[in-house]
């Protein structure tokens, strides 16, 4: 159904910021967002953004691309059809990469990973739309885009990708799934 390739880089956060993050930009982006003010690893944040950032000297980049066999290609979907292909590969493949982080943080003191899209950890919705604390502060983590960096500009500067967008009815040739863990 698809083979699975992984990139990697390194990049000291003082660059990363100045090449990659743009908060006000990525904020207005989350705002729009079903998630936003929903889910507690999405904006708005009661931390200043560039401070969380500060905190660490590197960012390590970790990336998985998922490419489509050529008969997942050809076919055309519904939209339900595609979420559930997209659901079926996407979920398992972000658990490995936080597997992984976790690995990371642990073998790095200090460290934290950032996650590949928006926080899942809860099965019935996130604890914040019913005003009470995370439910899982010890596992939860910010994606790259919520704390205002440019997925799409970091995978093709710092790792050689490009994202690739659904058109109706197909799937893109692949998907990349990006995270990260900072280090101090």
């Amino acid at each position: 159904m698809y083979t699975v390739t992984r990139h990697e880089a390194s990049v000291s956060v003082t660059d990363y910021i100045e090449g990659y993050v743009d908060v006000p930009v990525f904020l207005k982006a989350c705002q729009a967002c079903p998630n936003y003010n929903k889910v507690w690893s999405c904006p708005p944040y009661d931390f200043d953004v560039l401070s969380y950032w500060r905190q660490y000297k590197t960012l390590r980049l970790l990336a998985s691309k998922i490419t489509f066999d050529e008969e997942v290609l050809t076919k055309e979907y519904t939209k339900e059809e595609a979420d559930a292909v997209i659901n079926k590969v996407l979920s398992p493949e972000k658990k490995k990469l936080s597997d992984e982080l976790f690995l990371l943080e642990n073998k790095y003191p200090g460290s934290v990973s950032l996650s590949a899209g928006s926080c899942a950890l809860c099965s019935n919705g996130c604890a914040k739309k019913d005003g009470l604390p995370c439910r899982y502060p010890e596992t939860m983590r910010y994606s790259i885009e919520s704390l205002g960096g440019n997925v799409g500009l970091t995978i093709e500067k710092l790792m050689g990708l490009k994202l690739e967008w659904m058109e109706e009815g197909r799937l893109p040739h692949h998907f990349v799934l990006v995270c990260g863990l900072l280090q101090k």
